[in-house]
């Protein structure tokens, strides 16, 4: 994880980074602050695990929330787009997903995450079906989402 995030910091020397992360909780923000000299480009992320914060500080659109949950791709779409707008970033990137023990009400089984990517060009997201525990779930979230983060540059 450590040589993934460093790739990340190198490859986005003069641009900035915002991270908006629910299942996650931080772990992204937390890879990336491992890394020397993270400051001149990672400029901070919101830890939005309730639908509450995702709308109030990132917002996301309640309508959004109610009509497709908070695992979904419009959801993951909104949040890394509102980060980057929030924190001024070049480039954001947002998780949303069910890290475990149990699925939503949207009839997503655990390992449903998905990840969104904002930069000034383009927002997408994608979804991933990650398998094994809430550890290893949220883990796999994070190397994707850097990954992610790699393929736009």
């Amino acid at each position: 994880m450590m040589t993934l995030s460093a790739n990340v910091i190198a490859t986005l020397q003069g641009k900035t980074l915002a991270t908006a992360e629910s299942c996650t909780g931080g772990l992204i923000g937390g890879a990336l602050t491992a890394v020397s000299g993270s400051s001149k480009v990672y400029k901070g992320g919101i830890v939005s695990y309730t639908n509450e914060v995702k709308h109030s500080v990132l917002g996301v659109k309640a309508e959004t929330l109610e009509q497709y949950g908070a695992v979904s791709a419009p959801v993951a779409q909104q949040m890394a787009a509102g980060v980057r707008e929030l924190l001024q970033a070049d480039v954001a990137v947002s998780v949303t997903g069910l890290a475990g023990p149990g699925g939503d009400d949207f009839g997503n089984p655990v390992g449903t995450v998905y990840i969104g990517y904002s930069d000034h060009h383009v927002t997408e997201s994608r979804k991933f079906l990650l398998t094994g525990n809430r550890e290893e779930i949220r883990r796999q979230a994070v190397e994707q989402a850097l990954q992610i983060i790699l393929e736009h540059q």
